[in-house]
């Protein structure tokens, strides 16, 4: 039976990625439904479902090419403008801007298998002077796969770059089953803390367990502490847990019997968590206004971009726009008016991959939007603002599914491409003529 379930979710994963594209059934109450939240709930116009929407007939921007990868997942830029590029089998190259690729060495063992592998890389705010680079990645172990964050140093001037003094800084504790780490890395604006979104990793329940690392944005010291005033500081959990394996839908995971498993104390999963209720977060930035913001994959349907807000509930797995994959219903977000709405979603779903926002001068009309990659809707995705209102304002077909998306310091966009063979593009305004 625990075959056939880790079979279901290997599937749904996979669905995840691609994106499904029905219209979710009715919603209807689900049974076991976790109390509503102590955040504060916060008065919005309900959230605007975008899924339909058509990528536009033309491109404002040219395409160029600069390289090749195997199954790219992220991209950083140092302060040299070269880049950092991860590909999820477990490597990271060293990459100039005219895509000439050196192998770094150094990277850790990963385990390479559905949404597991290599995945984020962060730059260090005090580069120029710690050399410091982030990595997340599924770390295998006894017991199953856990999220791993490790920093390490560089030097951009060898001829051989490195990772050297590599150290595991936060750890996902219990070890478990199930992909959807999330993973993304995030630097708050003034260089203090780091936020890391912790996925689901399909269990569902474990989102809205304040004792679980799972489901969670966590707000970190550079050094993987929790960061002072956070909403739960110095709270400790238990370390007595339930872990579950993925279940088939979120009304199986309510009623799921979990084994029993020890974490080390003390528990700093409530010190460290900024926000709960998170399903597949799978992009993070700031704006220029110092806003944090999520773009999460959902279920069948149900994909949205949240701003994220300390203390906040959103929802996951209690309520959705989406339902599960096999079409049992998932109560509407309107039936939980506690918990935080997103600021727009889309279903059908786009799979959005990477999240990043312009601030560059190339294309001057665009400043202060943001940009998703899309991998089921295969596009880009332009998001435009009104101070915390949100809109799609353009999409366009890329042709291929788009991992990830980031502004340059040439005032480009960069964006991977998903997949063996996929390409660096570099984005700059279209020519006249």
């Amino acid at each position: 039976m625990l075959r056939n379930l880790l079979a279901f979710t290997t599937i749904s994963a996979a669905l995840a990625g691609c994106g499904g594209t029905t219209t979710p059934a009715s919603n209807q109450q689900q049974p076991n439904a976790a109390a509503p939240s102590s955040g504060a709930p916060t008065t919005a116009a309900a959230p605007v479902n975008y899924g339909d929407a058509k990528p536009a007939a033309t491109k404002p921007f040219d395409t160029a090419t600069v390289t090749t990868f195997d199954q790219p997942w992220a991209l950083a830029f140092l302060p040299d403008r070269r880049m950092l590029v991860t590909e999820k089998p477990g490597q990271i190259w060293l990459v100039t801007t005219d895509g000439k690729k050196t192998k770094v060495s150094g990277v850790p063992k990963v385990h390479d298998e559905g949404q597991g592998g290599l995945l984020d890389v962060a730059v260090s705010p005090r580069f120029a002077s710690d050399h410091a680079v982030y990595i997340s990645y599924s770390e295998p172990g006894t017991g199953g796969d856990s999220l791993a964050l490790a920093r390490a140093t560089i030097d951009p001037a060898a001829a051989a770059p490195a990772l050297t003094g590599l150290k595991v800084i936060w750890r996902q504790l219990p070890r478990g089953q199930g992909g959807q780490f999330g993973a993304y890395i995030a630097f708050a604006p003034d260089g203090q803390h780091l936020f890391l979104a912790a996925g689901d990793r399909q269990r569902m329940t474990p989102a809205q367990d304040p004792d679980q690392p799972v489901g969670k944005i966590l707000r970190l010291t550079l050094d993987g502490k929790p960061a002072p005033g956070n909403p739960a500081e110095g709270k400790v959990g238990a370390t007595e847990l339930s872990l579950i394996d993925p279940p088939e839908n979120t009304v199986a995971a309510a009623k799921a019997k979990g084994r029993q498993v020890t974490v080390p104390a003390p528990n700093l999963t409530p010190a460290e968590t900024w926000s709960s209720g998170h399903r597949n977060p799978y992009g993070l930035a700031f704006d220029s206004q110092g806003r944090l913001w999520s773009v999460e994959m959902g279920p069948k349907g149900g994909d949205e971009l949240n701003l994220i807000e300390p203390g906040r509930n959103y929802g996951w797995p209690l309520v959705s726009y989406g339902s599960n994959y096999d079409d049992v219903p998932i109560p509407s977000p309107t039936t939980r008016p506690d918990l935080a709405e997103p600021a727009l979603y889309w279903n059908p779903v786009i799979a959005p991959a990477g999240l990043t926002f312009y601030d560059g001068t190339l294309f001057p009309d665009w400043r202060g939007s943001a940009f998703v990659g899309g991998l089921a809707a295969t596009a880009l995705v332009r998001i435009a603002f009104d101070g915390t209102k949100a809109r799609e304002a353009e999409r366009w077909d890329m042709g291929n599914r788009i991992r990830a998306v980031v502004s340059g310091p040439d005032g480009a966009l960069w964006l991977l491409e998903d997949g063996a063979d996929a390409k660096l593009l570099r984005l700059t305004p279209k020519k006249a003529g």
